[in-house]
């Protein structure tokens, strides 16, 4: 099945794994012609193919979030947006000694840019179409102190207030704007960090990374996805400038 604009377009950004790919299934499923935002084109294509397996449709649009003509050009290919789920995003572990001028304008680059250039060239084309709903994908990190974590809390703080100014200056004109605040989620780059930095001691260090949220293991993406889906849809019409924890009770501990 090809893309169909008569449809409701949903916009997921970084929607080649993890969180982003299991929304971007979501929101397919959930009767939205979904567009994926995403770097690699081969992981791109790979959740498109999931999403025409599925029955859904959805179009793939390779590009860097962090590149100002590229977001541009993706958004005004669109014929109208519905959803936007700001997802794409990079981690970094280090305290304040340990992260580097380059480190931080990274994550900054990605993380914060990134976001911003979807909101910039993506309200337009809602407020053109009568309002819209929009996530950003945040962090309990934007909520509390992580250890050696700097980099990432400033760009998911980041994040969180760019959810409230946003829902705050449009929500007299149909655009509602959300943020979820993830704890440890089980993603590629979970499998990723644990092969690089504990060769050999991969079952043991997930054993005990699952084990430090209340909830005894790590969350899921499509758990995740299934509030980003509920938060884009009109079911949550009432629902603007909130910040919601899916944190399997990490907060509790704090």
């Amino acid at each position: 099945m090809t893309s169909q604009t008569d449809k409701p377009i949903a916009v997921v950004t970084g929607a080649g794994s993890g969180i982003g790919r299991a929304t971007a299934l979501q929101l397919a499923s959930d009767g939205y012609d979904v567009r994926i935002f995403e770097l690699s084109a081969e992981a791109a294509g790979e959740t498109l193919s999931l999403i025409q397996k599925a029955g859904g449709t959805g179009a793939i649009q390779t590009l860097d979030v962090s590149n100002t003509d590229s977001v541009r050009a993706a958004f005004e290919s669109l014929p109208r947006l519905d959803a936007l789920v700001n997802n794409a995003g990079v981690a970094h572990i280090g305290n304040v000694l340990q992260t580097s001028p380059e480190d931080l304008d990274r994550l900054y680059q990605i993380n914060v840019r990134g976001a911003y250039h979807c909101l910039h060239f993506g309200i337009p084309l809602m407020l053109k179409n009568g309002g819209g709903s929009i996530v950003n994908l945040a962090s309990i990190a934007s909520k509390v102190g992580i250890p050696d974590r700097f980099a990432y809390s400033m760009t998911k703080g980041a994040v969180f207030s760019m959810t409230l100014s946003v829902a705050r200056d449009f929500v007299n004109q149909g655009i509602r704007c959300n943020c979820v605040c993830p704890a440890r989620v089980h993603t590629p780059f979970v499998d990723g960090f644990l092969a690089k930095n504990y060769p050999g001691q991969e079952a043991e260090m997930f054993a005990k990374l699952s084990a430090g949220q209340p909830i005894g293991r790590m969350g899921q993406p499509d758990e995740v996805a299934t509030l980003i889906a509920f938060l884009c849809s009109p079911k949550a019409a009432f629902i603007t400038g909130s910040a919601y924890d899916i944190d399997g009770g990490f907060t509790l501990l704090r």
